[in-house]
């Protein structure tokens, strides 16, 4: 089991059942799955663009991503529907705690002028959404072997029915909150 499931189970879930006053464990709020997402616009241009991307996501995922097509067509962007746009991973279970430890202590930490993450950015159900601006923050990703860099996007989907209770969440499990 990873670390942060042990202490999810052992220190965050009494802890969050005190603080909101639930009265079943199954109430209390927990992570259901992490999204990983890179968004391709240049692979209506350049195929090969996908296929670096998607090596990049699987080493920092440690899973094969799937490719996202575009739903509809938009003839400002020659983009044509069923094109390939993008990449993702889901992570759940073992690979999303270990995603999310790696997340926190290990990339956010190597951001230049890093003084937290923004705490606004939830969506009214308690799921959390993140930007990053470069894939190299991950110690996985080697330097030498980038050809561009990419930004990527993370969205924590919680069980929680707030965003107080998935800030709360996301807090304990040592998601370092700061600036709004």
């Amino acid at each position: 089991m990873s670390r942060l499931k042990v202490r999810y189970l052992k220190e965050i879930l009494p802890q969050l059942k005190a603080e909101f006053g639930y009265s079943n464990t199954m109430q209390v709020p927990r992570l259901q799955k992490i999204v990983v997402n890179i968004g391709l616009g240049e692979a209506i241009q350049n195929p090969k663009a996908l296929e670096a991307a998607g090596n990049d996501l699987a080493l920092i995922c440690g899973q094969h991503p799937v490719i996202t097509r575009a739903g509809k067509s938009i003839a400002a962007f020659k983009l044509r529907a069923g094109m390939p746009i993008g990449v993702m991973a889901t992570l759940r279970g073992r690979r999303m705690y270990d995603f999310l430890d790696k997340l926190v202590n290990v990339a956010l930490p190597r951001l230049r002028d890093f003084r937290g993450v923004p705490r606004n950015s939830f969506d009214g159900q308690g799921n959390y959404t993140l930007g990053m601006r470069e894939q190299m923050v991950f110690p996985e990703i080697d330097y030498d072997k980038v050809d561009k860099v990419r930004g990527l996007e993370i969205t924590i989907v919680t069980s929680a029915h707030s965003d107080d209770e998935g800030r709360r969440l996301l807090e304990l499990l040592g998601m370092p909150l700061g600036r709004s």
